[in-house]
């Protein structure tokens, strides 16, 4: 599941011959990398100890995985600026709902598109080739949207044509990078790496680069905040290809058995996977009762209702940032739940339940407590799926089920995009904002009574790590 701006979040058996479609099992063992002394496969032993002790950082020890999450946390600054930059840009050309609901929609409509696709290029190319791919793109089109604002002639449909492209580009990024971390990182470190994920993104995207991004576009405009934006997913790129080339995919070696049938393999998997479909379905529903609220009604409701600056947009998101890493600093240090399936429900719905109250704040002080308790929910439950992929999918397969994960999170996000505007217009903002918390909160509890669900909570694999990393 994508962080809640996506964002992010954010994670083989031998195929079946074509007459034998059988399922993979559950317990085809996974790949795993004996860490040594070092706590990671590209340190060596009696490496640096200066993470020793601070759980969230351990993974920080391996190389390869420092550059990756560099290169992440640079390119996360940037997508802070830019929700910010876009969010004021939009409302500035069109000063309605709808415009924001279109952009949402040509940014969300590629993902879905190119999302299973993108997952069998992970499986079958190099990921590192696939994330500086994504980088590029993404750089690309955010750049050109910075140039058009700069010169003055940019228009809304400049604006939905890149978005597009810049979709295109988050649809290759996001199943590479879920299927790369468990081949940098050591399973007994799985939990700190995905806790040290949703640590840098809320910091970046939802802390200092709204902040930032405040003051930029306060200061000279929308224009050179894209530039920056772009930038950054340079610096990310050069980044990942510092890192030390990753082992091609099996499928790479062995030859393509085809494009339709890789795909068939993730999906018949998912369908063997109770926790896996079930928790699938819940966030897609989840996420069409309030992402689009979300990102079109919240910067309506502090613009319009607080009187409030791209400054006090920032410091409300900055806010939810705050939250998510706390979360994900204790989340670290306990290390994955007994019953982690139940927690990660809870958490989800209790974040969406939150996200009700936008529709009372009356000022931006309180606006930032939603935001910050909302964030800090929906992290702990990112951080539990995420582990639950890399320790549970067969490596083989998680670029494909990753893209299975972020097309079917995603599908309903162009319709929640789409809803969003004509639904406020009817009943008004807040009714939208107080009907989507309860509705989408409601539904992901109802979710979790699925027969069967629960089932994994007693899978040895999912407590490798006997004891956290500070002892």
């Amino acid at each position: 599941m994508d962080e809640v701006t996506a964002p992010p979040r954010a994670p083989a058996a031998p195929p079946p011959t074509p007459s034998t479609p059988a399922p993979i099992p559950l317990q085809t063992p996974r790949p795993t990398i004996n860490a040594g002394s070092s706590g990671g496969p590209n340190e060596p032993r009696g490496g640096p100890r200066r993470f020793a002790g601070i759980a969230i950082f351990e993974p920080l020890r391996n190389r390869d995985f420092a550059l990756l999450w560099t290169g992440m946390a640079i390119s996360l600054l940037g997508d802070g600026i830019y929700f910010v930059a876009i969010a004021w840009q939009v409302l500035r050309l069109e000063n309605a709902a709808t415009a924001l609901s279109l952009v949402g929609v040509a940014w969300t409509v590629p993902q879905v598109l190119f999302l299973l696709f993108a997952g069998v290029m992970s499986d079958r190319f190099e990921r590192r080739k696939v994330l500086v791919l994504a980088d590029v793109t993404r750089a690309i089109a955010i750049g050109g949207i910075g140039l058009l604002t700069i010169s003055g002639s940019v228009e809304l449909w400049h604006i939905l044509v890149l978005v597009a492209f810049y979709g295109t580009g988050d649809a290759l990024f996001m199943p590479a990078f879920g299927a790369i971390v468990p081949d940098i990182v050591p399973n007994n470190r799985l939990v700190e790496a995905n806790s040290l994920d949703q640590f840098v993104r809320p910091l970046m995207l939802r802390f200092v680069g709204p902040a930032v991004g405040g003051l930029i576009v306060t200061a000279v405009g929308a224009g050179p905040a894209f530039l920056i934006d772009a930038g950054t997913f340079c610096l990310s790129a050069v980044c990942v290809l510092l890192m030390r080339r990753t082992r091609r995919s099996r499928r790479e070696a062995t030859g393509p058995p085809g494009v339709v049938r890789e795909i068939s393999e993730g999906l018949r998997f998912v369908k063997t996977q109770t926790w896996l479909w079930v928790s699938l379905i819940a966030q897609a529903v989840g996420l069409l009762c309030f992402f689009g609220p979300l990102q079109v009604l919240v910067p309506i409701i502090v613009k319009d209702n607080l009187n409030g600056t791209a400054g006090d947009y920032g410091i409300v998101l900055a806010a939810g940032g705050v939250g998510a890493i706390i979360a994900s600093i204790a989340m670290a240090q306990r290390g994955l739940p007994r019953r982690s399936v139940t927690v990660m429900f809870m958490n989800l719905a209790a974040g969406t339940f939150v996200f009700t109250f936008f529709a009372v704040v009356h000022a931006t002080w309180q606006a930032m407590l939603v935001s910050f308790f909302m964030t800090a929910t929906f992290t702990v439950g990112i951080i539990v799926w995420g582990t639950l992929m890399h320790k549970l999918v067969p490596s083989d397969l998680l670029g494909r089920v990753s893209s299975l994960d972020w097309m079917v999170s995603t599908t309903l996000i162009p319709l929640s995009f789409a809803l969003t505007g004509p639904i406020a217009h009817a009943i008004g903002e807040e009714a939208t904002l107080a009907g989507a918390g309860v509705l989408g909160g409601g539904l992901i509890l109802a979710f979790l009574l699925t027969p069967g669900l629960r089932r994994i909570e007693t899978d040895p694999r999912l407590h490798e790590r006997s004891e956290p990393a500070a002892r």
